[in-house]
């Protein structure tokens, strides 16, 4: 049985066994840990973050209760080592640097009169990037207003060193650790409707035809004039709401400018797609709903816009030889990519041909084509989209952060570079300072050294940060659906889809009345009828004595076996499984989620 690290506080279980207390490992399986009762009293029930040594564990912190959502997911952040807080120094210095700037903010164009807009997430916080459009010539001049944050944050200072030591915000169900103290987050360095707020200008001039002409960059004071969430833009996109009369012009030539950004084929890449879920919870942490954040007009507009900005810091920064990091997305391995022409063609998928003498970039071109023929097959056959995508994603290499620039291939860009969330990633804040030590010498050149040695770090962070966020999902899908099968009765059917295989068993997603998210896992062994192997390319079980398929993207009927939310674990049987269920419950804790890494988001 596994041994707890003793290198960093736990999430425990508290329990009584007779005259003593115990602590059961929260988020994997392991031995009870003798607890001793010290200052943190915490109930049976409840969750203790302890530190454990030879002698046991002893708690330091009351996490709530294990039969809470969202007390599990903040129990769930505090075992991987994240704190939503900053100490009393830091924030301290957020607030003189605040201070400081109101004080003198130096020379800055002044943009307040230009009619602004912010487009977020309806549950966001935190505005870092703001546009401002308009009409001209036969063209357009589209500014994206970036918040501010090197000014307020010099490098090698105390908050400097917390923001690189967290490299990003964790945005956790119903939670965030943020890279910055919130007096800067959500507040100063926030783009706030009616405000006037300090900004790092990119100006971009396009013709009619979306092709960039000229970009400058500056510091700017601007103050944005209406708060949009996604769901609003949509719905003046689509005439059912005006658009916000300072703003409404603005809006209008924004999308005329994004059209034709997407009409040039700009911002284009990879076909995938992603509908990444958001919780609502109940005043007291339940889990109230779930819906999929689905990529709409309004999403694809603001990350044109981004991707833009981030393309023209990019090309400039190389330009200059300033040190500074690259979002790359390398050429994946031709065999890989050939892997998954065989997948998508034992799937009955449309795919396209490959060499077999092609290289890096042929295959990445084979890859995005396969990323559009697997839209449109999904869309053709009215499910599959996410499952089939999914598989186009793990053929691909994982995007991450270098100090040398090896393009994006993902996004089509030869030259990436994230500058437009500052407030939640450390790279920005980067590319910040070496845009400014080049455009006006208002910010030190960002150290070679430093850079490199930042670009493993704020890579590893970021995969963690990935990692803690898909969990927390999983964990907020399971307890809701907890809750609809006490609404439904246990033996519910539940439409799915297959987004995985491993010989044990297919991974399932499938949808119920309060969400389209749950996952779970089916085992081979539960599949009625025959025994059930994997096929060669890893792409479907197949029955031994039928030939029948269980392949990524298909069709299936299931119901739920076991549920152990605390663990975000689903176990799963076919809808037709005619077993007693006397014989015994699926695997337990086999669950665990398939769903692929997209290149980014915005929240």
């Amino acid at each position: 049985m596994p041994e707890l690290d003793p290198g960093r506080p736990r999430a425990l279980v508290v329990a009584r066994r007779g005259r003593f207390w115990v602590g059961e490992p929260l988020f994997e399986r392991g031995p009870q840990v003798s607890l001793a009762r010290g200052r943190v009293k915490v109930d049976p029930g409840g969750i203790a973050l302890c530190r454990i040594d030879q002698r046991g564990g002893q708690p330091i912190v009351d996490l709530g209760r294990a039969d809470n959502a969202r007390d599990v997911v903040g129990a769930l952040v505090a075992d991987r080592g994240l704190r939503p807080s900053f100490r009393d120094r830091h924030e301290q210095e957020a607030r003189s640097a605040i201070a400081r700037l109101e004080r003198d903010a130096g020379a800055r164009r002044d943009l307040t009169a230009e009619p602004t807009f912010t487009v977020d997430p309806a549950s966001a916080r935190d505005f870092d990037d703001a546009v401002s459009a308009r009409t001209e010539g036969d063209g357009f001049r589209i500014w994206v207003h970036i918040a501010d944050v090197a000014a307020h944050v010099k490098p090698e200072s105390g908050l400097d060193r917390e923001a690189l030591a967290r490299a990003n915000s964790t945005y956790a169900p119903g939670t965030v650790s943020p890279m910055l103290p919130q007096s800067l987050s959500s507040d100063a360095c926030s783009l706030n409707p009616g405000v006037e707020r300090l900004a790092v200008t990119a100006e971009i001039e396009l013709s009619a035809a979306g092709e960039a002409r000229s970009a400058s960059f500056y510091r700017s004071r601007i103050r944005s004039d209406a708060r949009l969430d996604y769901d609003a833009l949509d719905r003046i996109f689509a005439g059912t709401e005006r658009a916000p009369e300072p703003v409404a012009d603005a809006i209008a030539t924004a999308r005329r400018a994004t059209a034709a950004i997407a009409a040039a084929g700009r911002g284009g890449g990879l076909e995938v797609h992603s509908a990444e879920p958001e919780f609502t919870f109940t005043p007291d942490g339940d889990v109230e709903a779930a819906h999929a954040l689905v990529q709409t007009e309004s999403h694809r507009l603001i990350e044109k816009l981004m991707i833009l900005t981030n393309e023209q810091v990019a090309a400039l920064l190389e330009r200059k030889g300033v040190p500074t990091l690259f979002r790359v997305h390398e050429q994946p391995d031709p065999a890989r990519v050939g892997v998954l022409i065989e997948q998508l063609a034992s799937l009955g998928v449309p795919s396209p041909a490959l060499a077999e003498t092609a290289g890096p970039a042929e295959a990445g071109a084979a890859a995005i084509e396969a990323s559009r023929l697997v839209a449109a097959e999904a869309k053709r056959r009215g499910h599959g989209a996410a499952s089939l995508s999914s598989l186009v994603l793990r053929a691909l290499k994982p995007a991450r952060y270098s100090e040398v620039n090896l393009g994006h291939a993902g996004l089509g860009s030869s030259a990436y570079s994230h500058f437009t969330s500052p407030i939640r990633r450390y790279p920005d804040l980067i590319a910040h300072r070496g845009l400014l030590s080049v455009i006006d010498g208002s910010e030190e050149r960002p150290d070679v050294h430093g850079v490199a040695g930042a670009a493993l770090h704020c890579s590893d962070r970021e995969r963690d940060s990935m990692r803690i966020e898909r969990d927390g999902d999983d964990i907020c899908a399971a307890f809701l659906l907890q809750r609809e099968l006490f609404e439904r009765g246990s033996g519910t059917v539940f439409e799915g889809e297959v987004s995985g295989v491993i010989g044990a068993g297919a991974f399932i997603l499938f949808r119920g009345e309060h969400a389209d998210i749950y996952e779970g896992f089916l085992p081979a062994r539960r599949m009625p009828g025959e025994r059930f192997e994997i096929n060669e390319v890893e792409s479907a079980l197949i029955g031994m004595r039928t030939g029948r398929r269980v392949g990524i993207g298909d069709s299936i009927e299931v119901k739920v076996e076991s549920v152990e939310a605390a663990r975000g674990r689903v176990d799963l049987v076919a809808a037709d499984d005619g077993e007693d269920r006397r014989r015994g419950g699926g695997r337990r804790g086999g669950s665990r989620s398939r769903r692929g890494a997209t290149t980014g988001r915005k929240r």
